[in-house]
């Protein structure tokens, strides 16, 4: 969700609950409904207080998970780019074979892999590069000392590339649970109600106004916050973006010329297979 419309949404909302409160008002007492005011305060308190602990604890999470998201994306294609100085090491056959595959990987990721991720339909798919990379890697024979030690670093670096990869894809789908957002949502309800019963037709429309535009747009800011790093895939401010691994495709391209290397990756700049 774009800026624009969330603005346009906490608009919408601040205009639903100020206008339910100055209609409210008409008909209120004098003093609110309340007969003591510092007791409902004080339930009032409870309330939002409890709202908010709740609240806050679930966008620290939220938050953990967008980072745990941006790291492993960031891991993801370092690693990459390390594993194509490795494969320079191996025998030369399939040097370039996995050379060629890890290309694909990259642009796969960057391309098609990150636009399901945008969409939230990856789900449990692998990427095919992978398993790709995982053929080919099966059929090296190490020799030397050194091509051992290559094929030695090649396995490690493919375990980091995997555990990075699950961290990139994590929560792609929302990490909160449906039961979680029916809860805050019943919350928000109950606070909203609950600040119908302050409405005091000796106070000013103005005051009452604000008293409920200001606890609705909290509310309604923080929920969209916690909206934003459910899905930290997608288009919009602060999404997480592709960036990483398509500054990897460049690097790549950049140390095969610099190291003389022709390499014919076998898919189109999407990472889809020719």
């Amino acid at each position: 969700m774009n800026l624009v419309w969330a603005a346009l949404i906490v608009v919408l909302a601040v205009t639903v609950t100020v206008t339910a409160m100055l209609l409210v008002r008409r008909r209120a007492p004098e003093g609110s409904y309340f007969s003591d005011g510092d007791r409902a305060s004080g339930v009032f308190g409870v309330l939002a207080t409890g709202f908010s602990v709740l609240l806050g604890f679930i966008i620290f999470l939220s938050f953990t998970s967008y980072d745990q998201a941006r790291s492993g994306a960031e891991s993801e294609a370092t690693i990459v780019a390390q594993q194509v100085q490795t494969a320079q090491f191996l025998p030369d056959r399939a040097a370039a074979e996995l050379t060629g595959e890890l290309i694909c990987y990259a642009r796969s990721v960057a391309g098609t892999e990150w636009d399901a991720l945008n969409q939230g339909t990856l789900g449990n798919s692998i990427n095919p590069w992978g398993a790709e990379l995982f053929l080919t890697v099966s059929t090296v024979d190490p020799q030397t000392a050194t091509e051992q030690s290559a094929y030695d670093r090649w396995m490690d670096q493919t375990a980091d590339r995997e555990q990075a990869r699950i961290d990139r894809v994590h929560g792609a789908e929302g990490i909160i649970p449906t039961p979680l957002w029916l809860v805050l949502a019943v919350i928000s309800v109950v606070i909203f109600g609950y600040m119908l019963f302050f409405a005091d037709r000796a106070e000013r429309a103005v005051t009452q106004a604000v008293l409920m535009g200001s606890v609705t747009t909290v509310i309604t800011l923080l929920l969209f916050l916690l909206i934003f790093f459910d899905h930290p895939h997608g288009d919009g401010v602060g999404r997480l973006q592709p960036t990483a691994m398509e500054r990897t495709v460049s690097v790549i391209g950049a140390q095969l010329q610099v190291a003389g290397l022709e390499v014919s990756p076998p898919c189109d700049d999407d990472g889809n297979r020719r």
